[in-house]
């Protein structure tokens, strides 16, 4: 497989935009049911993968006629599985070089998966790589022993909450509600609604994992 820098995985959860920003050199991997949104978006995958149990027709037999041919790259899993079908895509990712994720339509349909996709932030930042969750009106992603930092024009609201037990030394900065030095627990969301204010906002971790939700509508 080539190397590449982002992967771009589209999933069979809510899709509420209209348009998915691509660069010329992404590897875009359909899951499951992800593969309709890319067919309704004008988007060709580089790989299918999927038990297939959420891909109607005729956007199955599209699959299962690409399967051994150039068009596209169809991995066809097991239903009995460890690995979720988002799972699977993003360790192929990984395996091939991606170091930035992003992922579409990933909330909102059947509640555990919207979970496990969070998860799936750790566990790519536990493997070396940047995870983010998108929709039409938010960004997810975590971060663990470190900070990020948002723009002046931001409006909306930032959320954080302890991601893998508690989270030590939390700073928030540039938000309407400041945390200094603080101690977030995973079992009471303290983190929960700041909101921008027009200055640049901070958000950083000395020990723990954060995830971190921006919304701006």
């Amino acid at each position: 497989m080539e190397t590449c820098k982002r992967c771009i995985i589209i999933c069979a959860g809510d899709l509420e935009i209209s348009q998915i920003p691509l660069k010329e050199d992404d590897l875009v991997i359909a899951v499951d049911g992800g593969y309709m949104y890319c067919r309704v978006l004008e988007i060709t995958p580089d790989v299918i993968i999927g038990d297939f149990d959420s891909l109607e027709e005729p956007y199955a037999s599209e699959v299962r006629k690409m399967k051994g041919s150039e068009s596209a790259c169809v991995i066809r899993l097991e239903r009995e599985k460890d690995d979720t079908d988002t799972m699977a895509a993003i360790r192929y990712g990984l395996q091939a070089g991606c170091q930035e994720f992003h992922l579409y339509a990933a909330m909102g349909g059947r509640l555990e998966h919207t979970i496990a996709n969070l998860q799936s932030l750790l566990f790519l930042k536990q493997n070396g790589a940047k995870g983010y969750l998108w929709d039409a009106f938010s960004m997810t992603t975590v971060i663990c022993n470190e900070s990020i930092s948002f723009r002046k024009s931001m409006e909306g609201i930032l959320s954080v909450f302890a991601m893998n037990g508690d989270a030590k030394g939390v700073t928030e900065t540039g938000l309407k509600y400041k945390l200094q030095d603080a101690v977030l627990e995973n079992s009471f969301p303290k983190g929960i609604s700041n909101e921008f204010i027009g200055e640049e906002a901070t958000v950083s971790v000395k020990d723990g994992s954060l995830l971190v939700l921006a919304r701006w509508e």
